[in-house]
């Protein structure tokens, strides 16, 4: 599936996104199997309360399900104004 990157979490990784291989069930274990990559994944999911998640563009939460998924995006919250 393709993994993409937003705002600050595409500068502490290093990439706007990439294609992962993964046999999580459930976005929360794909962050887990990421953060036992390197460093630079462990700094960028350290406090999963300061991100969003969504799963082919639905914005969902970090316990969903990932059958089917084509595409998880990971970004901070957004403000408006």
């Amino acid at each position: 599936m393709d993994v993409l990157y937003f705002a600050w979490v595409r500068e502490r990784i290093g990439l706007p996104k990439e294609k992962v291989e993964t046999s999580a069930a459930t976005v929360a274990e794909l962050v887990e199997e990421l953060k036992a990559r390197e460093e630079r994944y462990e700094a960028a999911f350290a406090d999963l309360s300061a991100l969003r998640v969504a799963i082919d563009q639905e914005l969902t939460e970090f316990d969903a399900a990932l059958d089917g998924a084509r595409e998880v995006a990971f970004f901070p919250p957004m403000t408006g104004g």
